[in-house]
């Protein structure tokens, strides 16, 4: 655990106690801070007070003694309407924070007490609508296995206050969502990541280029940053930094570049004083597999060249990279068919790089809808032998398929595997995907998608 000094002695108010929540109230309680921590769930009051941790109604307490809220990211900060915990913190004055700029300012004091250097304890951010994850997982892959200490935590599941104490060349590798970063006003990784940008969470964020600023503001702040160059708006961003003379590298999976990191095809390149050199082939990584997976990877290199960490055998630490859950996780083998399980593919975009990688496909989608549905997957359609129709967004997506290719209204998951494994062990091409990438939410059928994508794997094991 990472114990937050800097309130001893002061009260904090903490709002949201998910797994965030609790982790950051066990932090500031060891720094010695008086924390009084409230939910809008009874339940989870009720849980949370029965593990030791002060509870306290926010309504009710004089604001005017509050040194800082620190706030879930789950909780509306701005958009729709700012939460009334806020509303009370911004009348009275107070600070408003998240767990992971309590991380940063225990991680600054920490350096400065013990005399060391940014590079002795490196903090690696990554952020971008979609992607974020594989890259952050696959940076603390590589770390590990070239045998440093490193912690992996933030938006990818593990609360930031609860990684390993402050220890020299400990390495933290953080993705940040915007919601966290928005609540993280001095972030400044050793290594700053934008992954990529397209419109998301306009509703918490009320405009896309306020979005934009947020994602900006964590490559702005950084000792170094990676910006991908493949979407208008991260471009901009790049040539944002580069204008105000920021220590920037630019990433791309598309195109051939005359300075920083590149990819053709399976192949990855970096690129210095005008000459590239070939570093790593990708050919065969089943975990790293199509285009998106080519910039995960070139960060990735990116990040251990900058940290100047050269592993011996640097293709064969890659390709030990196991996939995460849910992202384009390969299921099973059965002949010439895949099974892929891309259950956290949730909407439109996050399905795209799963279409982009395979060339006949049978796709189980569906579930909760999101707004536009499967509009902007229009571009892959061709690429599909037959869709299997599953849940509430069933009959919406048929309409917009219109016949494209050939569909069944499966309805159930169940039914869609096994209607799935029967026609494409039929089809005579050289390799096919069975794969579910959704572009829904899950909450109509499953719990979660994690749960979806379980379903999924058992049902092709029992195939």
């Amino acid at each position: 655990m990472i114990i937050v000094n800097s309130f001893k002695n002061k009260k904090v108010a903490l709002f949201g106690l998910g797994g965030s929540g609790v982790a950051t109230a066990k932090s500031l309680l060891a720094g010695g801070a008086e924390v009084l921590a409230w939910d809008d769930k009874m339940e989870t009051v009720e849980k949370t007070r029965g593990q030791n941790i002060p509870v306290s109604d926010l309504h009710n307490v004089d604001w005017s003694k509050i040194s800082a809220l620190v706030l879930a990211p789950g909780v509306p900060l701005t958009n729709p309407e700012p939460h009334w915990t806020v509303k009370l913190a911004k009348a009275a004055g107070v600070e408003i924070i998240g767990d992971i700029e309590l991380f940063i300012r225990e991680r600054n004091a920490y350096l400065e007490h013990n005399k060391l250097s940014d590079e002795d304890l490196p903090f690696i951010a990554i952020t971008g609508t979609n992607g974020k994850s594989t890259t952050t997982a696959l940076i603390n892959h590589l770390l590990n296995e070239s045998g440093k200490m490193s912690e992996m935590g933030g938006n990818i599941g593990t609360a930031i206050l609860s990684l390993e104490a402050f220890e020299k060349n400990r390495f933290y590798v953080i993705e940040c969502s915007s919601f966290q970063i928005d609540l993280t006003p001095s972030i400044n990784p050793t290594v700053g990541i934008l992954l990529n940008i397209s419109p998301d969470h306009i509703d918490r964020h009320g405009t896309f280029a306020h979005y934009c600023e947020i994602k900006k503001r964590l490559v702005n702040g950084a000792k170094t940053a990676l910006v991908a160059v493949d979407d208008e708006n991260s471009t901009k961003i790049y040539e944002e930094l580069l204008h105000d003379h920021h220590n920037v590298l630019p990433v791309s999976k598309d195109k051939v570049l005359k300075s920083g990191y590149y990819a053709v095809k399976d192949e990855l390149f970096s690129v210095e004083n005008s000459k590239a050199e070939a570093r790593l082939s990708l050919s065969g990584i089943s975990s790293l597999r199509g285009s998106h997976n080519a910039q995960n990877a070139l960060m990735a290199l990116a990040t251990l060249d900058i940290l100047k960490i050269k592993p011996v055998e640097l293709q064969r630490i890659f390709a030990s990279y196991v996939g995460l859950p849910h992202r384009m996780q390969q299921v099973r083998k059965i002949g010439h068919a895949l099974y892929v399980d891309d259950s956290k593919a949730t909407n439109a975009e996050a399905s795209a790089p799963a279409l982009a990688t395979f060339d006949h496909i049978y796709w189980i989608i569906g579930g909760l809808a999101k707004e536009g549905g499967i509009t902007a997957l229009k571009d892959y359609f061709p690429k599909i032998r037959k869709a299997y129709l599953i849940g509430d967004a069933a009959e919406d997506f048929a309409r917009t398929i219109n016949g494209a290719f050939p569909i069944s209204m499966s309805g159930t998951l169940e039914k869609a595997v096994q209607e799935a494994h029967q026609d494409a062990g039929a089809d005579k091409a050289e390799e096919v995907a069975v794969l579910l990438s959704p572009a829904c939410a899950s909450y109509d059928q499953f719990k979660n998608y994690g749960a979806r994508g379980d379903a999924f794997k058992a049902f092709v094991k029992a195939l």
